[in-house]
């Protein structure tokens, strides 16, 4: 598990961790609205290889993201321990499948490190900062603005 800080203060702000075939990443907490297990999608005709699909969240139909294709580490196979993050995204809700979500992190601004100059990493450009910890673990911060490109068929 990672460290938890429950008071946050100027230049600090939570982040939401969660795992995708093994690594931590995380996005800022004030995009998620809410985090639901996994459920079967319907699949929408020619869509990015990275969508799964859409589901029905209370009346209204919302695009699932697998964010381990998007990412380039390869489709999941969801299962009931996969968890879906419902988080907004330019006035629109999204989900984005991920195989759990493990903590709520406090993080102070000068603790994010630049991302290493990787041209072959597919990630590289959503990912925003690096933040290390005592244990040996680096979160990687996600920008959903460049994740989640703002289409037509991307909808919600």
């Amino acid at each position: 598990m990672l460290q938890t800080i429950s008071h946050n203060a100027q230049g600090k702000h939570d982040v939401i961790a969660f795992k995708l075939t093994d690594q931590d990443f995380c996005i800022d907490i004030g995009l998620v609205r809410e985090i639901r297990g996994w459920s079967p999608t319907t699949v929408l005709p020619h869509a990015p290889h990275y969508v799964r699909g859409v589901i029905n969240l209370r009346g209204s139909v919302v695009t699932v993201v697998d964010l381990s294709a998007r990412l380039g580490f390869g489709a999941s196979e969801p299962t009931h321990r996969h968890v879906v993050i419902i988080a907004m995204h330019e006035g629109r809700i999204v989900g984005l499948l991920a195989d759990l979500v493990s903590d709520i992190v406090t993080i102070s601004d000068d603790s994010i490190q630049a991302v290493p100059d990787i041209a072959s990493d597919p990630a590289h450009e959503f990912i925003t900062g690096m933040i290390t910890f005592d244990d040996g673990r680096i979160l990687r911060k996600i920008d959903l603005m460049q994740l989640l490109p703002d289409a037509p068929q991307y909808g919600g």
